[in-house]
């Protein structure tokens, strides 16, 4: 077990005593990378102080590894005890929360190249895993704490030139330097990203590397010297300005040099100034300074101020050639015009990155969490400039992120409203995964579904194969996103609609069968009611918002107009008066060509049937199949009633007659049968099923049919013979 911390006194341990106590808990320990973790930490503090931070922040910066090598949650909870007894509960929390997010990159890895115009949804990915860096962070001084060890890792990695894992550069290319960038923090970020793109990329970083021909400080004396010069030119005509030089480091020529598609000759601003006055009068006097001073570049002057950009950033820029033959970028500007480029919609970090589309900034609309991140950098330069301690600022620096943001098994961040349960998480990752969910775990550890969950935990749901959710969830404790309630409700309703649409069928069905129109298709009835879907027909009859009384009135309006000749579904014969006997030919009878007859019921003939006519009592002349026994009977009764008859049926007539089919039950016996009768373009108008007796399950299926002619009748009648479990096919 390491050393504990020093016992408590009257005052806590001053940076010398935190120092001493560090370097006997730390002994020999090293971090993963292999440096010594006492060495860490006072880089750290060496990076410090150069921000200019308060003796708290160094505190904090050699405490920062006392949990390291805890491995249970209760030698971690010992050690924290023990810290906050020595140093305070500020200390305490403020390592705690350092060492949640030093581990949070084992946990959420940014798997990825460091390509501006990689997958927007990769993008988004680690924009959340930002924002979750920042959220569990109650401190923002413990995100300032954490760039400050990444950088410190980087220098390590470099001085010993010890090979830098890549996912470590990526990582700090992709969270680490923009939250620095962010931040304001500007001493830490170019550096975060050189020492991470030298190891991300190291063969561009030796090109880009090559073509600087002088060093950084080279560079950097350059700046200095120039900006000495330009201050002397100013005062010379009673202008006062701040003037800081902006000197491109490998990492932003690198992406200027993407971005813009432009090679390194072509790069302007390899070296920048800054130039910050008064009023707008200033800037063009700057400028005329300026350029009498250093010769312009023609055609590379932008007033920004007169004709200002659409987001609203106003800025003059200019390149001027120094006193080495290099260009130099300059921008003036007021302050206004600078507070509003660092803190407005034309923000420095947007610029950086929003990525290039068709050669324009992209940016994105700010809201009120960018606000935030603008009103830390504030403090923090006001801090730096005031020489202010961070402490009792702590509200002003606490994020107030109305999200939370937790990790899933395979340590994707799931962005989620504060208070979301993990019913929420589970509707949020998949809507089946919401509807299945029975249980799950956080951090290993089975929590009842009310749990609510915090920044930094892990998730994992526990399904079931099929189901649905419950209608308690919908209660206040279960879900407490607008979109889980959203889905769980959606799925009663779907539910209800299934329901709905079953009822409406039957009831939809039966009313046909009472109208004895079972033969018409429910997708012609559906668009003659007006519905694009059957299932929108059935869903009607279901809620009771179509009757029988529509159908009713639908087949009415169908119905066919009555011509002054008789109806056109009527069947014509050509009947003939018998002259003696009855010949193949046929007479006419009375002189008539024609009579107006009907069909028997009792045998139903259809052509190319053999046809006997019989003239009734006041019903005209009912026409009979030759072999009908109803038709013998009478004629055996009344002989001088009998006319010979032939067809002569109008095109698109059709016949009704009866069939019976013997078969043996079957699941798919309905589905063969009416299947083949629709092949045959055989309209059914009714059926009627009879289970004969027995344990062999028999059936006896009665068709109404109506058909063109007998041929087609017997041409489907040996198709239903081969159907399996069918015995016999007759008409009856």
């Amino acid at each position: 077990m390491p050393p504990q911390a020093p016992a408590v006194s009257d005052a806590l341990p001053t940076l010398e005593a935190t120092r001493t106590a560090a370097h006997i808990h730390y002994a020999d320990r090293r971090l993963p990378s292999g440096e010594p973790m006492f060495d860490h930490a006072t880089g750290m503090s060496d990076i410090l102080t150069r921000l200019d931070v308060a003796d708290d922040m160094h505190v904090s910066a050699y405490l920062f590894g006392w949990l390291h090598g805890e491995h249970t949650a209760r030698e971690r909870e010992a050690q924290l005890e023990s810290l906050g007894h020595a140093w305070g509960g500020e200390q305490s929390h403020r390592v705690s929360n350092l060492y949640a997010l030093m581990h949070l990159g084992e946990r959420a890895k940014v798997k990825s190249s460091s390509d501006k115009n990689a997958n927007p949804d990769m993008l988004a990915q680690i924009e959340r895993v930002r924002k979750m860096l920042l959220a569990m962070a109650n401190d923002i001084r413990v995100v300032i704490l954490r760039l400050v060890s990444r950088l410190q890792t980087l220098r390590y990695y470099a001085k010993n030139k010890v090979v830098c894992p890549v996912d470590v550069a990526q990582e700090t290319l992709l969270l680490y330097s923009p939250l620095a960038n962010r931040l304001g923090v500007w001493q830490i970020k170019w550096e975060l990203e050189d020492l991470a793109f030298r190891f991300a990329e190291p063969v561009t970083y030796r090109e880009i590397s090559k073509w600087l021909d002088e060093k950084r400080i080279e560079r950097e004396d350059f700046v200095a010297n120039s900006i000495a010069a330009l201050d002397r030119a100013l005062k010379v005509q009673n202008i006062s300005a701040q003037i800081s030089g902006r000197p491109k480091h490998i990492y932003s020529i690198f992406n200027k040099m993407r971005g813009k598609q432009l090679q390194f000759a072509d790069l302007y601003d390899i070296r920048a100034f800054r130039i910050i006055v008064d009023d707008v009068k200033d800037c063009y006097g700057v400028l005329g300074v300026l350029h009498h001073l250093w010769q312009p570049i023609p055609k590379e002057f932008d007033d920004y101020i007169a004709r200002p950009k659409p987001n609203g950033y106003k800025s003059l820029h200019t390149v001027v050639v120094g006193d080495d033959g290099r260009p130099i970028e300059v921008q003036i500007r007021t302050n206004d015009m600078h507070q509003f480029a660092e803190y407005g919609v034309a923000a420095h970090w947007r610029y950086k990155e929003g990525g290039f589309k068709n050669g324009a900034v992209v940016t994105t609309e700010q809201s009120a969490y960018d606000e935030q991140i603008a009103w830390v950098r504030q403090l923090i330069s006001w801090q730096t400039d005031l020489t202010h301690t961070l402490a009792g600022q702590d509200k002003a620096f606490k994020l107030q992120d109305p999200h939370i943001y937790v990790l899933t098994p395979d340590a994707r961040v799931i962005e989620l409203p504060r208070d979301s349960t993990p019913i929420d998480f589970a509707y949020h990752v998949h809507t089946n995964l919401g509807h299945l969910c029975r249980g799950a775990k956080v951090n290993g550890q089975m929590v009842p579904l009310t749990t609510k969950l915090h920044t930094g935990q892990t998730v994992n749901i526990i399904a079931v194969k099929q189901g649905g959710p419950s209608r308690d969830w919908l209660r206040e404790g279960f879900t407490n996103s607008p979109r889980a309630k959203s889905k769980v409700r959606a799925w009663f309703n779907a539910q209800a609609t299934v329901e709905y649409i079953a009822q409406g069928r039957a009831v939809f069905e039966k009313e046909l069968q009472r109208l004895s129109k079972t033969a018409v298709k429910h997708d012609d009835i559906a668009q003659s009611l007006g519905f694009a879907k059957t299932e929108e027909l059935y869903l009607a009859f279901g809620r009771e918002d179509m009757t029988a009384h529509n159908l009713e009135e639908l087949f009415k309006s169908q119905a066919p107009v009555e011509p002054t000749k008789p109806a056109a579904d009527a069947n014509w014969v050509s009947a003939q008066a018998n002259k003696g006997a009855v010949g193949k030919g046929g007479v006419l009878v009375v002189g008539l060509d024609d009579l107006m007859t009907q069909l028997a019921k009792c045998c139903k003939p259809a052509p190319p049937d053999e046809i006997t006519g019989f003239v009734t009592r006041g019903k005209g002349i009912s026409i009979h199949r030759s072999g009908c026994d109803n038709f013998l009977n009478m004629q055996h009764q009344h002989p001088e009633r009998v006319l010979a008859c032939t067809w002569a049926t109008r095109a698109g007539t059709r016949y009704a007659v009866d069939v019976l089919v013997h078969a043996q039950e079957s699941v798919d016996l309905m589905k063969d049968i009416t299947d083949i009768l629709a092949r045959e373009k055989i309209l059914i108008s009714g059926l009627r099923t009879v289970r004969q007796g027995g344990t062999d399950s028999r059936c006896q299926l009665s068709f109404s049919l109506e058909v063109e002619n007998t041929t087609q009748l017997q041409k489907a009648m040996s198709a239903l013979m081969q159907v399996t479990g069918v015995a016999q096919v007759e008409r009856s």
